[in-house]
């Protein structure tokens, strides 16, 4: 069974939204959620997890020392799975790194909260920090959702067909074409006849090319990759 233990809090808001829909009927099946209070590692009678930033600045910063137990609680000697910071210092999350984490035993994540943490505990636990996008969040318990919707997602057995998700955004380097269902028009609006012509290689062309015009337009930072990838043939269709 995947495996994710979070360190929070906030332990009351997991797992939250994963405890409907897909996720929530793989719970306790397809992979298990726990969650580890820093508090409860703390060692004065107020259960302090934060204290002011050397150095001077507004805000708190949680303390190294209170992580360090926790973390060490939650994932003990042996334990191989990767070790998360939610921040928005951390490389962008990608499908990628998704697929691999999926791919393993869990995760054990760090919600930050406050101004952050002592950038000690990084070094000292190995932590990978990572971010969901480039925006601030009240705390790390946000991200760490996102995540671990990306992941369970993945897991065998959670999405109903297996096909679902490969043919998806960033799953080859690009944005999702386009989909349609019924009803065939709506509001002047019609369905491709393309792909209610049952030709399946000319539908699959039509995709591709969809995908490929909505990177292009919507991230070219994503088509640049692509392009440099396929050696710039993909450029010569713009």
């Amino acid at each position: 069974m995947w495996r994710a233990s979070v360190l929070t809090i906030f332990p009351e808001m997991f797992p939250g939204p994963l405890g409907l829909s897909l996720a929530g009927r793989a719970l306790g099946q397809a992979w298990n959620v726990e969650t580890v209070d820093p508090r409860d590692h703390a060692t004065d009678r107020h259960r302090s997890v934060d204290d002011t930033p050397a150095g001077g600045g507004p805000g708190m910063v949680m303390r190294v020392d209170v992580l360090a137990r926790a973390i060490d609680a939650a994932a003990p000697e042996g334990d191989t799975r990767p070790r998360l910071l939610m921040t928005p210092r951390g490389r962008p999350l990608t499908q990628a790194r998704v697929r691999e984490l999926a791919a393993g035993e869990g995760v054990v994540i760090v919600c930050g909260r406050f101004e952050g943490v002592d950038d000690r505990l990084v070094a000292a636990r190995g932590l990978e920090e990572v971010s969901v996008a480039d925006v601030v969040l009240s705390g790390g318990e946000i991200g760490a959702l996102v995540l671990l919707d990306a992941c369970v997602r993945l897991l065998p057995g959670v999405m109903g067909h297996p096909d679902s998700g490969t043919e998806e955004s960033f799953s080859a380097g690009l944005l999702e074409y386009p989909q349609y269902t019924r009803p065939q028009s709506f509001e002047g609006m019609d369905i491709p006849a393309i792909l209610s012509s049952g030709d399946h290689a000319k539908v699959a062309r039509w995709r591709r090319e969809q995908a490929e015009a909505a990177t292009r337009a919507r991230r070219p930072d994503l088509w640049a990759a692509h392009a440099a990838v396929h050696d710039g043939s993909a450029t010569k269709r713009e």
